[in-house]
């Protein structure tokens, strides 16, 4: 059914398809017993679906990426869907526009999209009230038919006007304001969309801006996890940069990966990928660099780092790959658009057996 709803979907403009999906599940769960109707039918429950990460319990494993609810506007549709935990943003602390349109690009040949969204969010402030109304009205039906709530993650980085040198004031700024209405963070110095900012990856630059959160942690009751999300055009000399520090300086562990700028070898035709441009490339050519990462990380810290693993997840099989490589949780993004509302409950099915 959805792959008939796709082809007409994938005619239409990605990003406004994004949105218009979204509002029109919104509405959906709006209606009396909306919500409660659309989890039936999408949820993945089982208590061997339950998994701690960093302290935190998650009703299952199965996450959605940042990017997709980037300004905490649709964490009750997601909910009804049955994920067991979204990250939003990515959260800068003013709001901006992002990079021009068009920006958000189909590969239906390899099963990709490339993106050059540009960190587009409604800054902190704004992210911040919606989270307040998500959190009170979750605490107001603590006991509703979903069972166990929604696990919130936190990503943020920098303003584009932002120099690299002042980045870690703005990640200070959004983890002060989020935390505590998140779960966990995410730092995101791996977009290749905001020019400058993977340079933030050298260990140095990292240094700075991770230590200075745990500092801000430090001084609150409760302390967030904090994780890192990584590049896969990474070197193996800089992973083992990453992880000597993430181990260092005892970092709640690891995202791997962000998209990637190679894009090599796709079935898309190069003079289609040359007239799109700039961007990062997501989905299945992907998945392959990806878990490689989360397998090197693994093995190289006993898997001592936590690690969600992201990255070409469209199938059971292909979430069972990165668990057997050594992540703790998966995150979906580009699966998700290409095999509909159901990713979750398909791929909780697989982990099930």
């Amino acid at each position: 059914m959805y792959k008939i709803l796709r082809t007409i979907l994938f005619s239409f403009n990605p990003e406004w398809v994004h949105y218009f999906s979204m509002n029109g599940l919104k509405l959906v769960c709006k209606l009396p017993f909306g919500k409660a109707m659309i989890h039936s039918l999408f949820k993945t429950s089982g208590n061997n679906l339950i998994t701690q990460f960093n302290g935190i319990s998650f009703s299952n494993p199965i996450g959605l990426g940042a990017g997709f609810d980037k300004n905490a506007r649709y964490l009750n549709e997601l909910e009804a869907l049955g994920f067991g935990f979204v990250e939003i943003g990515t959260v800068t602390p003013l709001a901006q526009a992002g990079n021009d349109q068009p920006r958000l690009f189909r590969l239906p040949k390899d099963k990709a999209l490339i993106n050059r969204m540009g960190f587009n969010n409604d800054g902190v402030e704004k992210i911040k009230e919606r989270l307040n109304q998500w959190n009170n009205r979750v605490q107001k039906t603590s006991n509703h038919s979903l069972n166990q709530r929604l696990i919130v993650g936190g990503n943020i980085g920098k303003n584009k006007i932002t120099p690299n040198e002042d980045a870690w004031k703005d990640y200070v700024i959004c983890f002060n304001a989020l935390h505590e209405l998140v779960d966990y963070f995410v730092v995101n110095v791996s977009s290749p969309n905001t020019p400058g900012l993977r340079e933030l990856q050298e260990k140095e630059s990292l240094r700075k801006i991770l230590t200075e959160l745990q500092n801000q942690n430090n001084q609150f009751n409760i302390q967030k996890p904090i994780l890192l999300k990584i590049a896969p055009d990474l070197t193996l000399e800089q992973i083992d940069d990453v992880i000597s520090l993430a181990m260092e300086i005892k970092l709640d562990g690891l995202v791997a990966t962000n998209t990637t700028i190679d894009k090599k070898n796709l079935l898309t035709p190069d003079a289609t990928i040359d007239s799109i441009g700039a961007g990062g490339l997501s989905g299945k050519p992907l998945q392959k660099r990806s878990t490689e990462i989360v397998q090197y990380i693994h093995e190289k810290t006993n898997g001592q780092l936590p690690i969600i693993g992201s990255g070409g997840i469209f199938t059971g099989a292909d979430a069972q790959e990165k668990f057997t490589a050594g992540a703790s949780l998966i995150q979906v993004w580009t699966g998700f658009v290409y095999e509909g509302p159901a990713i979750v409950k398909k791929i909780g099915r697989h982990l099930k057996k």
